[in-house]
């Protein structure tokens, strides 16, 4: 039986480690948006159950990505699991727009996300 495939962005090298081995210890495979721009078409080519996304200094185009990715129809069902540390999201009412206007299924903040990434995954994956 082959694993699920989480697509993954992030922009900090320690939590984006640390959610890409939480993710293949939950029994993912993943493969790295390493280019915004190219991530529909990635989505389109490697078929992913879903996107976990880095909300940081990127987070405008990273939205950006994701606005494109859902008005593609070939992609539009992928559920997208966005996070941002918590001295962003302390902007929260920007970032839960901008995230809503983007198309981002569910937003988490980094500090508990490895301890609950289970129950998010399951979350992002009943959405819709």
């Amino acid at each position: 039986m082959t694993k699920p495939l989480a697509l993954v962005f992030y922009e900090n090298l320690l939590i984006g480690n640390q959610v890409l081995n939480k993710l293949q210890e939950l029994g993912y495979r993943t493969t790295l948006v390493a280019d915004l721009g190219r991530l529909t078409e990635q989505a389109r080519t490697e078929k992913p159950l879903l996107l976990v996304l880095e909300l940081a200094l990127e987070s405008d185009r990273a939205c950006d990505a994701v606005s494109v990715l859902r008005r593609d129809p070939e992609t539009a069902h992928v559920p997208v699991l966005a996070f941002a540390a918590e001295e962003l999201r302390g902007r929260q009412k920007r970032f839960d727009e901008m995230a809503r206007g983007a198309g981002i299924s569910l937003l988490a903040d980094e500090s508990g996300l490895l301890a609950q990434l289970a129950s998010l995954l399951d979350r992002v994956l009943a959405v819709e």
